[in-house]
């Protein structure tokens, strides 16, 4: 594992509190990223995360919806989802595990929920494709929860490696023209710290989803992030520093997500996510007459 020294730490810009909203055939989740926030955090189009005990939640699931131009994230922290898409995929997502599609020229899938009780939570997060990969074929891939590299700080931080790179550690899944970095961060209860460097041009975010942390600026001053808060970092520096909060009652857990912005235009009608209003247009036409997939 590599050691990470860095100079100049990015600082918050702002902090965002996601907006609660439902999907699918009725889901509850908090909506994180939202549309308004798509040009800052390009190529970041949405994040979503949904957590509930109550079966009426999300036992409804995502029945067969299209989509087009983009790739889906979906990491499940507890639960089981079944997908399923007009491209012959077809896999089950369980705890700990990662579902990477590219839509790329269109499909129809679904994801449903293969079970009757429990808790179901996750986060879905949309990366945007560059404008000449938006029509490539579609793409899918079940990542379970023990093919995702994992290794732990001297100071006690877990770190899962979705994506990208993290002290010296390949991530499950990489990608060229996005180079996205997504980790799941496991703080122990105390003040332990961790390092992660950071492109100055890549756009960046953290969300705290158990527990407090909180982010050190280049004098080590720190800006706390509370639970189910997104903190939006400023593109300057070298990279992050992030510290357990010592009011925290519980481990802090948290999402680290960057990566390379494509400076394109964002045209989006619901599933599909385009460069131009009329390559929407096409995709509307596409889907309505069967050709979408």
């Amino acid at each position: 594992m590599e050691t990470v020294t860095l100079s100049q730490p990015r600082r918050v810009e702002r902090l965002v509190t996601g907006r609660p909203t439902t999907d699918g055939a009725g889901v509850k989740l908090t909506r994180v990223l939202t549309q308004d926030l798509q040009q800052r955090l390009d190529p970041f189009l949405m994040l979503d995360n949904f957590a509930s005990d109550d079966p009426n939640d999300w036992n409804a699931g995502f029945p067969d919806h299209p989509h087009r131009g983009f790739e889906t994230v979906t990491y499940m922290i507890t639960g089981r989802m079944r997908h399923r898409d007009s491209a012959g995929h077809e896999g089950l997502l369980e705890s700990g595990g990662v579902q990477w599609m590219t839509a790329g020229r269109g499909l129809v899938h679904s994801e449903m929920p293969e079970q009757e009780e429990g808790r179901m939570e996750g986060f879905q997060l949309w990366l945007n494709l560059p404008g000449t990969h938006k029509m490539c074929d579609p793409w899918y891939r079940d990542i379970a929860s023990a093919e995702i590299p994992l290794f732990t700080t001297p100071e006690g931080v877990a770190v899962r490696v979705i994506a990208g790179h993290s002290h010296g550690v390949a991530g499950a899944v990489q990608r060229e023209q996005t180079q996205p970095l997504y980790l799941d961060l496991h703080f122990p209860l105390g003040q332990s710290t961790f390092s992660q460097p950071l492109p100055a041009g890549h756009n960046a975010f953290i969300y705290v989803y158990r527990g407090k942390l909180e982010v050190l600026d280049a004098l080590g001053d720190p800006m706390a992030v509370p639970l189910h808060c997104m903190a939006l970092l400023a593109n300057e520096g070298d990279g992050v520093v992030l510290r357990g909060a010592a009011t925290s009652a519980e481990p802090a857990r948290a999402l680290l997500i960057a990566g390379k912005p494509l400076h394109e235009p964002i045209a989006q009608y619901g599933p599909f996510v385009m460069n131009t209003r009329e390559q929407l247009a096409q995709a509307v036409d596409d889907f309505r007459s069967g050709r979408l997939a």
